[in-house]
């Protein structure tokens, strides 16, 4: 089965003023990062979340639960998910991601 494109809706602003980081977000990041057969799109997601958790990144968190949901990445497994990053991450850096579950369903 073939990954599911990512799209970021960017602003003109930031397209215009961070060309670069631009083509780079949508060319490498979303077309060839994402699009590697080597990872599922599931297991991609499920790895970012993970990595944003982690790192308290709350702010990337409400895009790629979306994301994550467009992969088939149910409610169930993300509550499983968290209970699992709880013992390896923390509650702190997990509740930042069980929060942004909380207010995107």
């Amino acid at each position: 089965m073939a990954n599911k494109p990512i799209v970021e809706d960017l602003s003109p602003a930031f397209k215009e003023h961070f060309s670069n980081l631009s083509t780079y977000t949508n060319d490498i990041l979303f077309k060839e990062v994402w699009l590697d057969e080597q990872l599922d799109s599931k297991t991609r997601s499920i790895v970012t979340l993970s990595i944003l958790a982690a790192l308290g990144n709350s702010e990337q968190m409400t895009f790629h639960l979306e994301t994550a949901r467009n992969n088939g990445v149910s409610k169930k497994e993300l509550t499983s998910l968290c209970t699992h990053l709880a013992f390896y991450i923390g509650w702190p850096q997990t509740m930042l991601l069980v929060d942004k579950i909380l207010v995107t369903d």
